[in-house]
């Protein structure tokens, strides 16, 4: 399936149109109605609840976002609902409840963390509960993550919905818990073909690697991850068709 044309037009909000000293946590309620307010596209993060239910946050670890310790995965979802996010005045949302908020207006781009610890197999249970909750979603959606088994699994369990991965120099300084020969593989995007992937979002300062031109000769559409200035933008659309960007007002089509 390829990508909905508006994935392409309106900028992506990075965990949405973050902004915490303006009342709007990363992935919370109010950033995900600011960017549908403000038109843009929006980006979020899928973790699992203790109880499987998939809940829009980035980080592994609580205590970053909502001051308290603990693993997102050790919570159920009515826990972490009623946790009120640092800078915010709501808790984690799920996703079902992500998709209420943005009801089709403006397109969704998931991106599944990796629940292996190595972007290795012992994946799926995340994937289908996020298969499940878009079942009945009709806006644009697609779903991306680093982990190549990731995309299989939710591809395998919602065929309609457009795939892709999201990509990354994996330099050893930033990626020292994953092993290196997995680093090295992943590197030059091997396994996109056979994902029946139709986009890659990539490391931004990365976008000059010559399988990111031989990817985009090949029709994939490609986006990057993390602009934080104009400038910046204007240096990644020389060869991205879409940014994902916070920090800054991208500028929206006329």
């Amino acid at each position: 399936m390829p990508l909905h044309a508006d994935f392409l037009r309106l900028p992506i909000a990075h965990r949405a149109l973050h902004d915490r000293a303006a009342g709007r946590p990363e992935n919370s309620r109010e950033a995900i109605a600011a960017a549908v307010a403000a038109g843009y596209a929006i980006e979020i993060d899928i973790q699992p609840a203790a109880d499987g239910v998939p809940m829009a946050f980035h980080d592994y670890d609580l205590r970053r976002l909502t001051g308290m310790p603990g693993r997102i995965a050790g919570l159920t979802s009515g826990k972490l609902g009623a946790l009120r996010l640092c800078g915010g005045d709501t808790g984690i949302p799920t996703l079902a409840e992500v998709l209420r908020i943005v009801a089709g207006r403006v397109p969704l781009l998931v991106e599944i963390k990796d629940q292996d610890g190595a972007l290795g197999p012992r994946v799926g249970a995340l994937e289908r509960a996020v298969a499940q909750v878009l079942a009945e979603y009709s806006g644009p959606v697609a779903v991306m993550s680093f982990n190549p088994h990731s995309v299989a699994a939710f591809h395998a369990a919602a065929p309609e919905i457009p795939v892709g991965l999201t990509t990354s120099a994996y330099r050893p300084e930033d990626w020292g818990l994953i092993p290196a020969a997995t680093r090295d593989r992943l590197r030059e995007i091997p396994d996109y073909a056979t994902l029946d992937a139709c986009f890659v979002s990539h490391e931004a300062g990365d976008l000059d690697r010559a399988r990111i031109a031989e990817l985009r000769q090949a029709g994939a559409a490609i986006l990057c991850w993390t602009i934080r200035s104009p400038e910046a933008e204007a240096e990644a659309r020389r060869i991205a068709d879409n940014v994902t960007f916070e920090g800054y007002p991208a500028g929206l089509p006329a």
